[in-house]
């Protein structure tokens, strides 16, 4: 029950926190934590209905020995030592007022630190309590509630309100809060969420949306006239693929998101707020905004609504529970690969007790984290600690084959159709094995499929990038992209592939570090027909892959381009920059073949560098595995900057490009920096950047003038490229977490530099990026 109690009967044990809420690894039992006023954790879960407004209060049953026969949360208990927080509040609701509800009811709105002493001292309670909401249509009739006697002798709906001004007044009917500190939070998360007009809201959707320049890709701008019929048929079948890796993708950003999706979806015409509501969430796929460092603009208010007749006791007249599919307004950073509520030293104590094949599958790409105690709270299989009834660890390994089957075997179907009508050896080859690489989980032969592509219809499908795990990096999204190749240039790339070992060789970094077997990077410069999966919000102009360092060590990587988006970029966004923020003495500098040609230096990057590495302890490791959560953003930073030192490298060294790039390239540059931390700082590619400006600029490479434009110094700018490059790259080859995070938490900050271009770009409403829409594939499909 709540979390100034005792019981006599087999007293709990509770996990002792610090005072900062970090477990300490020591539990105890709850008299001692209350008696000696240990740290710990609970629960507080509110059920508010939406209708009437009105939270549900329980009264406390008058033989508590805390605040006996007075009102309180709907429910509250203790966290045991080794339980989860959202299990914990599951069971509470469930013992104490008869309610059975899955995770997706539960939105976690804050943690409320609780200090007081109470019964003369004897009593000392220094709690942190995770708050939970649980948002209904209606109130639950009383009739369909069991209460759990010792705990609670009634239960009673009032207006949210109300019970504010009560407890502001120090009612002696209620458990007492302080309304006018941190627990004032829960009726300000209410207040705001009901009360805001829907004209501001409709405008602040309006402008949200205008951040995009909206882009056709249509069959003029790429060529469908080089594909056989039977090639064009089997496009269709893969783009009907590539829709499922949405599918996929909408559930592994957060459990609730599809039914959010549909919600949004089904109820797009009945107004033209709803109607932005929908069209801003196809851009974010999620309630998070992924300019606004993943701001929400949508909050569980405007989620789906769901019924579970069976949620409480069945009565006549009553058709069920009906509750609002939550999400949290702050973005998980675990996404849905792990327990919501999973921390790190949970996490990595578990991994611990692994075998090395078992800790590999735990940090792999290919794997969901899951909890048995979720698994079995609704079918009433309560477990205790972090064992379940087999006398394992609480947390266990799902792959990704197991987790999303049921799409995963109509998209492998799809694949297997396609591969037998296509013409190319090395497209069949690609679509039937990777067809076979979703349903065995291993994509090991799949992706050395995808490398070897040479077919006029380019593909990529499958789970690759990492971005959507900042909690740790480990986990890979759905992603697809089908394009036609340009083969004009194709060819023209070919050199910087070519030259990896070289450009290897040359690192501005210590020898020891530099490998000597680096394979020569195959590049592909493509048309995009089609995407879908983890493409959302910024929009990539190309990627180096697969990221699987079992193939980057034995078999290098593969880049694609994407011309046509590239080409949009810049025409839209790139060029209205540089008129806005570049000096005028060098802005035509700034072209999109440098853009275009620095982008592939920038993927070429990627396969060069630290990748496996050997730790001081003579471990062998990598570097993702070692920088886990920072590992993203350093990556795109060492992409990028290296990526400019390669460029200076082989126009000065070898001369095999135009000396006349050089300075429209660090132009080019600075411009593109201001185009990339616009996506927000929350996002790997934009911290990267603002890491690279910010220590140019304390350089003196890019000078501010009083015009408040920028520009380039020439005789600083390759001198401070190279330190960059060496200060990152060395970071990687250590696998030095702690430099990292202090390298990008001084680096990567909005300083007044950037504000004011990007204040600059905000008043001449430049767009931030493109919104592409399919119209070729929708009238083929059509």
């Amino acid at each position: 029950m709540q979390a100034m109690e005792e019981t006599a009967v087999q007293e709990e044990h509770l996990d002792v926190l610090s005072q900062d809420g970090q477990k300490t690894g020591v539990s105890k039992p709850r008299g001692a934590v209350h008696r000696d006023g240990d740290y710990h954790r609970a629960v507080h879960v509110w059920i508010f209905a939406e209708r009437t407004q009105q939270l549900l209060l329980q009264r406390r049953a008058d033989c508590k020995d805390s605040w006996p026969g007075k009102w309180d949360i709907s429910s509250a208990g203790h966290i045991s030592a080794g339980d989860s927080s959202l299990v914990t509040a599951q069971r509470e609701l469930q013992e104490e007022l008869g309610i059975s509800l899955p995770k997706d009811a539960f939105e976690p709105i804050f943690v409320f630190l609780q200090e007081c002493v109470i019964n003369d001292g004897k009593f000392i309670n220094n709690e942190y309590n995770d708050v939970y909401l649980v948002t209904t249509l209606d109130p639950i009739p009383s009739e369909a509630f069991t209460l759990q006697e010792t705990e609670v002798s009634a239960v009673n709906y009032i207006f949210f309100k109300e019970y504010k001004s009560l407890l502001a007044k120090s009612d002696p009917d209620y458990v007492p809060y302080d309304v006018s500190g941190q627990y004032g939070l829960l009726f300000d998360i209410i207040m705001k969420r009901y009360t805001k007009n829907s004209m501001e809201r409709h405008l602040a959707l309006q402008k949200q949306l205008g951040r995009y320049a909206p882009v056709s890709l249509t069959a003029e701008v790429f060529n469908l006239t080089g594909l056989s019929d039977a090639e064009k048929e089997a496009l269709v079948l893969l783009v009907k693929a590539a829709r499922i890796m949405d599918n996929i993708f909408y559930l592994q950003v957060w459990y609730s998101n599809p039914a959010l999706r549909d919600w949004l979806k089904k109820h797009a015409d009945v107004s033209e707020l709803d109607k932005l509501k929908w069209m801003y969430y196809l851009i974010n796929k999620s309630p998070w905004s992924c300019l606004d460092e993943n701001e929400p603009f949508l909050t569980t208010a405007d989620s789906a609504v769901k019924l579970l007749p069976e949620a409480a006791k069945q009565i006549t007249g009553w058709k069920g529970l009906e509750y609002k599919a939550a999400f949290p307004m702050k973005k998980p950073p675990g996404a849905n690969f792990y327990p919501p509520d999973m921390d790190k030293m949970e996490f990595n104590k578990w991994k611990g007790s692994l075998t090395d094949d078992q800790q590999r599958d735990a940090t792999g790409y290919f794997n969901v984290i899951k909890r048995h105690s979720q698994e079995n709270i609704l079918s009433h299989h309560l477990i205790d600690g972090l064992t379940d009834s087999t006398g394992s660890h609480d947390l266990y390994i799902v792959p990704f084959s197991q987790e999303y089957n049921s799409f995963l075997v109509k998209a492998a179907e799809l694949l297997h159709k396609a591969g037998d009508l296509a013409s190319s050896p090395s497209l069949k080859r690609l679509l039937h094995s990777k067809a076979k690489s979703f349903l065995s989980n291993d994509y090991y032969e799949s992706d050395i499929a995808w490398m070897e592509l040479d077919s006029k219809l380019d593909v990529t499908i499958g789970p690759y990038e990492t971005y959507e795990d900042s909690l740790f990096g480990y986990k890979a999204t759905f992603e697809a992209f089908i394009g036609i190749r340009d083969d004009v240039a194709t060819a023209q790339v070919k050199l910087f592939g070519d030259n990896l070992q070289l450009l290897e060789k040359n690192l501005p970094m210590e020898s020891v570090y530099k490998s000597e077997d680096i394979v020569a990077a195959p590049i592909r410069v493509v048309n995009l027909v089609y995407a879908a999966g983890d493409v959302k919000g910024p929009q990539t102009v190309a990627f180096n892959l697969p990221n699987d360092e079992r193939i980057v060590k034995d078999r290098g990587t593969c880049m694609v381009m994407l011309k046509n988006i590239s080409e949009a970029k810049f025409r839209h966004i790139l060029g209205p920059i540089a008129n806005a923020c570049i000096n005028k003495e060098q802005r035509e500098l700034v072209d999109f073949d440098s853009f275009f040609t620095h982008t592939i230096c920038h993927e070429c990057c990627h396969g060069i560098g630290p990748h496996t590495i050997t730790l001081p302890n003579g471990q062998k490791s990598t570097v993702r595995l070692e920088l886990q959560e920072l590992h993203s953003a350093l990556e795109e930073a060492k992409a990028d900057i290296v990526g400019l030192w390669a460029l200076k490298f082989l126009i000065s060294q070898q001369d095999f490009l135009s000396r006349d790039l050089v300075e429209s390239m660090y132009v080019s540059f600075l411009a593109g920096c201001f185009r990339s931390i616009r996506f927000g700082l929350e996002e790997a590619h934009g911290k990267g950047q603002a890491l690279q400006f910010n220590w140019l600029f304390e350089k003196g490479a890019f000078i501010w003038h009083p015009d408040d434009t920028f520009s380039v110094d020439f005789a600083k700018v390759e001198e401070a490229v190279e330190s960059l490059s060496r200060e990152i790259l060395t970071i990687q080859a250590k696998g030095d977490k702690e430099a990292a995070r202090l390298l990008l938490e001084k680096y990567c900050t909005m300083t007044q530099p950037l504000k004011v271009a990007l204040q600059t770009l905000e008043n001449i409403q430049v767009p931030v990026d493109i919104v592409p829409s399919y119209t070729a594939v929708n009238e083929m499909l059509d």
